[in-house]
């Protein structure tokens, strides 16, 4: 333990504790706008400066470790004018147009810059501006960067994709794309961990709701049919930027907002999750019983950002992805054609909309090839949870008068097991519940996979399944994707099965959910998925209602001729550009 003085007052605490985080245990916490922990210890925004009784300089808090004996002033007259100067010259190159920001609000730097409460910046207002793709998913405006480098550091240290880099130099520094590229001609995954880490508005997603709401926007067409699916993740998540406790947040009461708003039909992507396991699952046992031994493990297709970094960073492997396409694609093409027929309409007469927790969603509606319904788009748009939460905002709904309302039938049946897949692992439990099933006869237990739950980023399993020994593998976040692949490559390790979430903790914590500074809530929003999973009547996929309604109706059975013209896909059939390192 280390003794030292914070403002006068003696403290102690562990040897190796950084400044900021012995003033934060005091109760005295020092602001900071770059800092993540492990992750950007740079002091590059030098807002969180103290001064050290005994040294000339102001010294950065972030970075630096106590030692015995140190006195510390955290808010010092020469602090309060060097952190009000920083935070001055910060706003003097900032895009302080505040109402048009999606940040508002929820903005680290507006929040900081509120406090230190300055009636006026004594700089000259000199914004940059950059010209950014408007029509690509993720969207970059360079007059809202304050070069805090985080978006860098989650990319290489997290993602291991180092699209982000420095560019330029003196006082033109900025951040831009690596390698002076174009960001359509990047690696990125779109998995936007950048978005979520940044502190200010200068990374989002595309918007895409006023397409929807504009006058002449779909919702007001009176000849189109507005179908909307909600994803699993986005129920643990949509009430925290509203204010509302989980507990009263429930996917019903989303239900009733989106219904206020006049869509026709809302359904829960938790159906065709099941869907996806059905197809999954039995693709898995084919190429199991086929006999050949493939070098590589069959890995799981559900996530666009992954697919995005296999074929980027290793395309020589895409041909062990499964054919199966997301559950967001597969409810498209089902929503147009199966519940086109139940409606009687022509397909073009339905407008699909996504609500999802990712923003690689966006681009995975837009490959040519993944759409077989015969309906031009199988899914029209797709909304991240930040963008529901604030078309609920723009629609001045009170959300504290929501009733729960059912969703529409029949793709509004979801099971345990598709609530899951929202968690890391929560595929590849639900995808053994029912191979378990279709090769023992039987059910198992709900809870018998539950050993390759959790945070871990990279977890590994053996079951036995009917005298075979399957060897499972879990990886979340594309640092650890890229280190268990290289394990799988060299021989090191060798799978049957492989689940990859591009985001760490999986869709739970994905790049399109709210944002709190500071905060990881990854494992808290999984938590609240597997206790769904556990009070829901129907645990297993197979026992979904609507899955056997769709199959004796309309496809036959898992990987028949019309399951394959309409959820599965082939991967090899749009470019992603091939990382260059």
């Amino acid at each position: 333990m280390v003794k030292l003085k914070i403002n006068n007052t003696e403290i102690e605490v562990a040897e190796g504790t950084t400044i900021l985080e012995a003033t934060k245990s005091a109760g005295m916490s020092v602001p900071s706008l770059c800092y993540l922990k492990g992750i950007n210890e740079i002091g590059a925004c030098r807002v969180c400066v103290v001064e050290m009784k005994g040294i000339e300089k102001l010294i950065t808090a972030c970075n630096n470790i106590v030692a015995e004996g140190m006195d510390i002033s955290t808010n010092s007259p020469r602090v309060r004018e060097a952190r009000r100067t920083n935070v001055e010259l910060i706003l003097s190159q900032h895009d302080c147009n505040c109402p048009t920001c999606g940040r508002s609000g929820n903005c680290e730097l507006q929040t900081l810059a509120n406090n230190l409460n300055f009636p006026e910046n004594h700089y000259k207002l000199e914004v940059p501006h950059s010209n950014w793709p408007k029509d690509f998913p993720l969207i970059r405006e360079e007059g809202k960067c304050i070069k805090c480098m985080r978006c860098v550091q989650v990319c290489d240290k997290i993602q291991d994709l180092q699209v982000w880099d420095i560019a330029q130099t003196g006082s033109r520094t900025t951040v831009d794309v690596s390698l002076n590229r174009d960001i359509k001609d990047a690696d990125c995954s779109l998995c936007g961990q950048c978005i979520t880490h940044c502190p200010t508005g200068a990374l989002h997603e595309r918007d895409d709701v006023g397409k929807i709401l504009r006058m002449n926007g779909v919702l007001n067409e009176p000849d189109t049919i507005t179908i909307i699916q909600v994803a699993p993740s986005v129920r643990t998540a949509w009430g925290e930027a509203l204010g509302l406790s989980r507990e009263f947040a429930t996917v019903k009461r989303l239900v009733s907002a989106l219904r206020k708003m006049g869509f026709d039909y809302i359904f829960d992507t938790d159906f065709s999750a099941d869907l996806t396991i059905m197809e999954e699952g039995s693709e898995f046992l084919e190429r199991l019983g086929s006999g050949e031994k493939s070098k590589y493990p069959m890995f799981t297709s559900c996530c666009p950002g992954w697919v995005r970094f296999l074929k980027s960073q290793y395309p020589d492997m895409v041909d062990s992805l499964s054919t199966a396409k997301s559950p967001q694609q597969m409810f498209g093409a089902v929503a147009k054609s199966y519940y086109a027929d139940i409606l009687g309409v022509d397909p073009s007469k339905i407008c699909c909309i996504s609500v999802m927790p990712c923003v690689a969603k966006k681009h995975e509606c837009d490959i040519p090839n993944i759409n077989d319904s015969g309906a031009e788009k199988d899914v029209d748009f797709v909304w991240t949870t930040r963008e529901v939460v604030r078309l609920i905002k723009s629609e001045h709904i009170d959300v504290s008068l929501l009733e729960e309302e059912e969703f529409d039938m029949p793709l509004g049946i979801g099971s345990g097991a598709g609530v899951i897949f929202g968690a890391t692992g929560g595929v590849m439990e639900a995808a053994l519940r029912t191979a378990y099933y279709l090769v023992m006869g039987e059910n198992p237990d709900a809870d018998l996979f539950k050993n390759i739950r959790g945070m871990d980023g990279i977890k590994e399993s053996t079951i036995d399944l009917n005298g075979t020994s399957l060897n499972l593998a879990i990886a979340s976040g594309l640092g650890n994707a890229r280190q268990l692949i290289e394990s799988i490559r060299s021989g090191e390790k060798k799978y049957d099965f492989v689940e990859v979430m591009a985001c760490p903790g999986g869709c739970a914590a994905g790049g399109g959910q709210p944002i709190h500074a500071g905060e990881e809530l990854g494992e808290e929003r999984c938590g609240v998925l597997y206790n769904l999973d556990k009070n829901n009547s129907i645990r297993f996929s197979h026992e979904n209602p609507s899955i056997a309604d769709i199959y004796k109706n309309y496809l036959e059975k898992p990987l028949s001729h019309k399951s394959h013209k309409l959820l599965h896909t082939n991967h090899h059939k749009w470019e992603m550009p091939e990382s260059v390192r």
